[in-house]
């Protein structure tokens, strides 16, 4: 075991039984504590266990790019973030409204917003400084 793998391992330790694969779940434990970094590799697991041709392949990468754009934004690295926010996006649209019990419209509007906010000041400002980080959460199953 790596010791990428062994911190993954101890971050699912405590993850709550939610009727979802623990790395699914453990990602928006992470995300919405604001580890960002952590929730990438949580899901990165998955998203590389499921192969290039699994059917949530493209889904699973647009989470990670997700919070890999919220990493960028934690460092100030605001068009690395946009570029990431791009590829989330682009990744995320075409899958159904409601996909493996998270809403993708509100997770595709996050998008936009910290994008735009982003783009509209120039990427001169930092919208972490401003707005409250986001939240993600799943249906119930």
């Amino acid at each position: 075991m790596s010791k990428k793998s062994a911190k993954i391992a101890a971050l699912l330790e405590g993850i709550r039984d939610s009727g979802c694969d623990p790395h699914y779940a453990g990602y928006f434990e992470c995300f919405n504590r604001q580890w960002f970094f952590e929730a990438h590799d949580v899901l990165e697991e998955l998203w590389l266990a499921g192969g290039k041709s699994g059917p949530n392949y493209a889904f699973h990468k647009g989470l990670i790019q997700l919070a890999g754009a919220f990493v960028h934004l934690q460092k100030d690295r605001l068009r690395p973030a946009v570029a990431l926010f791009n590829l989330a996006e682009a990744n995320l649209r075409d899958y159904p409204n409601v996909h493996d019990r998270l809403d993708l419209v509100e997770v595709l509007h996050l998008v936009r917003d910290w994008r735009g906010w982003v783009e509209s000041e120039g990427f001169e400002f930092n919208p972490l400084k401003k707005h409250p980080a986001p939240q993600l959460g799943l249906r119930a199953g």
